[in-house]
């Protein structure tokens, strides 16, 4: 990948979840560091997501529009463009205003299924200065993916992504 002449090697590493996503955290200091656009922000850090971490099969935003969450930057097969906020795990999240992990989402009440082979799922609100823009959401064909050391990693993952992006023209 490159950005303003200098490539940047995705990379994923061997080792504990920790160490894989301590480097996952590296690279995207990388990709945020002279770059403040929400876009390409999101862009970057939807793909970055999706070649680093293994057993995923969707990764990416959706963002707050009137009263409704719509399609943003992400990797994977297409999507639901809209979903209402209270609907589906990441309507849910962003009413909650918490991170939720599933680990079936055939369980999950009210479940929007986009792609057939997601089975579990965790959406991570995005928040600044106490204004809702959207959810990460992230998709594995695998039941029991995600747990709570993902939880952390992945919510350090959106405050540096919120910490180093310019909000102001979402």
């Amino acid at each position: 990948m490159r950005r303003d002449g200098i490539l940047f090697d995705i990379q994923q590493v061997e080792g504990s979840k920790e160490k894989r996503y301590q480097n996952l955290l590296q690279q995207v200091k990388g990709v945020l560091e002279d770059e403040t656009d929400w876009l390409p922000n999101l862009a970057n850090s939807a793909s970055l997501l999706y070649h680093c971490l293994d057993r995923v099969n969707w990764a990416g935003y959706y963002l707050l529009r009137n009263d409704e969450l719509v399609l943003g930057p992400f990797m994977g097969l297409p999507a639901c463009i809209r979903i209402p906020l209270g609907k589906g795990v990441c309507g849910t999240a962003a009413v909650e205003g918490k991170t939720l992990v599933v680990p079936d989402v055939m369980k999950f009440p009210g479940h929007i299924p986009c792609d057939a082979a997601s089975r579990s799922e965790i959406v991570i609100p995005l928040e600044s200065e106490g204004k809702l823009l959207g959810v990460l959401d992230i998709d594995s064909p695998v039941g029991e993916r995600f747990d709570d050391e993902d939880r952390y990693y992945l919510e350090q993952f959106v405050r540096l992504l919120i910490s180093k992006t310019d909000w102001t023209n979402i």
